[in-house]
């Protein structure tokens, strides 16, 4: 019987992603091999969408009722990134559910063409207090509609 095998994953080009945000590399992100650690990458992730998202006004983390909660996240790593390099995270909507929101997030060496790592993550949006699954807010639906 033949294993059917997933195709092995590959860079990403810019025109894959809708909006970019720069990332500062610090000296604290590098490890012992001298580039940034994998554990930093998905902290870019967070930034990324999060620092979008209050800009645009639709997420208000300390008054606001909804909170996206990570129930999923993946990184695939291509090239190194090093102090003091920046990073380019482009960001896109993969999918766009009812309460939930898949974000897919490139991370580029500055001006460079292809991703040096690609990942997503996937916030489901709930009550601040109950925790419980609530319809995304219009204006944050509205904005993400933009990233897909």
């Amino acid at each position: 019987m033949t294993e059917i095998k997933p195709d092995k994953p590959q860079a990403a080009p810019r025109s894959a992603y809708k909006v970019f945000r720069t990332i500062t590399t610090r000296w604290m992100d590098n490890d012992a091999y001298g580039h940034v650690n994998n554990v930093v990458y998905y902290s870019w992730f967070d930034t990324a969408v999060n620092a979008y998202l209050i800009e645009q006004g639709v997420l208000d983390i300390h008054q606001g009722g909804t909170i996206g909660l990570v129930i999923e996240t993946q990184c695939n790593y291509f090239s190194a990134l090093a102090f003091p390099q920046t990073v380019e995270a482009g960001i896109r909507v993969a999918r766009l559910g009812t309460s939930s929101v898949r974000y897919e997030v490139g991370l580029f060496a500055q001006g460079e063409p292809l991703t040096a790592a690609k990942g997503h993550f996937v916030h489901v949006y709930v009550d601040k207090q109950t925790r419980r699954p609530v319809p995304l807010p219009l204006n944050l639906k509205s904005v993400l509609e933009t990233l897909v």
